[in-house]
């Protein structure tokens, strides 16, 4: 879709062809996600980017850092190939990006797409010098940028000479205003910049990377008020857990109702021993439970309350949860339109009839004494009462069952 879910069109944008997948124009909001793993170790950065990918992530983005980095780069995408992984990688370049890309070709050659930070390019002549070193290699290879700005390395120079604008102000604008300036300027003179030197606006992709929700909204209305480039959204630095998830979903989900937006990560800092894959899901929950994107079957479960004392129907919404995620790898292969199904998994009769009846499929457990049985309704249509201790299995079977019948198997048609 390249509309909100009220219909508002999305914010005019060039569109940027990144390997096989379209940023911005009326291509869909696009989710992408960073590797973490150390990317000069070929085979646990390979692995990575594949989970990521079968997680949903249409880009990857891996730090390029070293020259062992660097030269990893194509022995990374020849693994993905052998893995039937066809993910577009992103190269994250900061101080030693220019020389790297232009030590190492097969690296310039084989990444889909560079990220380039202004702040961190380096200062005062060589900032001009290296920052058109990589514009320069970016166009012989004819690859896309996001030029990447990001509060935590400003440019200096940039801010300095933006606080002295504003103290010849009649009326000077306060810190966080002058701040939330220089990030705009920065990305928007740096895309000038890169434009003079030959770049194509249709292969920029900006982005303004702060950890406030308010600070974000508010640059990227001001961003996306003053150019048509292609814009990446995503809080930076947005914590763990339920505050990261919460945090970015605040920012990012004004943004995308207004229309700003082309494509998003959620950076989340993953629980000890967590998935990295946790900030795909988040970021594809986002888009999908605002209208804009369908990726997986939403399942629809109760709260509990006092009349839902047992834990069946918890972990029942769970279980079915866990099983159309592992699923949905295969089903998107196989059955069309599959994404868009909804499942509901109630616990008690007040509302468990009615949702169940408005999702495709739902499941009505018993409450606290109630009658132990559990209607099962498919398209509004009540078809079998389960009863017993397998009610999980055989909600799962109906489930698999109704897939294979209702949603065409992409592989029939020609």
């Amino acid at each position: 879709m390249s509309a909100t879910s009220e219909g508002t069109p999305r914010r005019p944008t060039r569109p940027v062809r990144v390997g096989q997948v379209t940023i911005g124009g009326a291509a869909p909001v696009v989710v992408q996600s960073m590797t973490n793993t150390d990317t000069a170790d070929i085979v646990r950065t390979a692995i990575q980017c594949a989970e990521l990918a079968r997680a949903g992530s249409e880009l990857v983005r891996v730090t390029v850092n070293t020259p062992q980095a660097a030269a990893a780069v194509a022995p990374i995408r020849e693994q993905l190939a052998r893995m039937g992984v066809d993910v577009p990688l992103i190269g994250d370049f900061h101080y030693n990006g220019h020389r790297l890309l232009a030590d190492h070709p097969e690296c310039a050659e084989g990444l889909a797409k560079y990220r380039i930070n202004p702040g961190n390019v380096g200062h005062g002549r060589k900032r001009d010098e290296q920052f058109a070193q990589m514009i320069e290699i970016a166009c012989r290879y004819e690859k896309p940028v996001r030029i990447g700005v990001n509060w935590g390395s400003l440019d200096q120079d940039l801010l300095a000479r933006i606080m002295d604008e504003n103290a010849r102000r009649a009326v000077p604008q306060d810190a966080v205003a002058v701040m939330r300036e220089a990030m705009v300027v920065s990305a928007l003179e740096s895309a000038a910049r890169a434009e003079a030197l030959g770049m194509p606006g249709e292969r920029i992709v900006l982005s303004c990377k702060v950890s406030g929700v308010q600070d974000l909204i508010a640059i990227y209305r001001e961003l996306s008020r003053r150019c048509n480039y292609a814009l990446h959204l995503g809080l930076t630095e947005a914590g763990m857990g339920s505050k990261g998830i919460v945090a970015s979903t605040a920012a990012m989900a004004v943004l995308l109702q207004e229309g700003i937006g082309d494509t998003i990560r959620v950076s989340l800092t993953p629980e000890p021993g967590g998935a990295r894959t946790q900030e795909v899901i988040v970021a594809q929950e986002m888009l999908q439970t605002m209208g804009l994107r369908a990726f997986t079957p939403m399942v629809v479960a109760c709260p509990g309350c006092g009349r839902t004392t047992s834990t069946f129907f918890q972990e029942l919404a769970q279980s079915i949860q866990e099983h159309v995620r592992r699923r949905m790898p295969l089903w998107r292969i196989e059955h069309d339109g599959v994404e868009n199904m909804t499942l509901a998994v109630m616990g008690c009769v007040v509302n468990g009839p009615g949702e169940s009846k408005h999702a495709n499929i739902g499941i009505s457990l018993p409450g606290t004494g109630e009658v132990p049985a559990a209607p099962v309704f498919e398209d509004g249509v009540k078809t079998v009462t389960l009863r017993g201790e397998h009610i999980a299995e055989e909600f799962t079977a109906i489930v698999d069952a109704y897939v294979a019948r209702t949603y065409q198997r992409k592989s029939a048609v020609r």
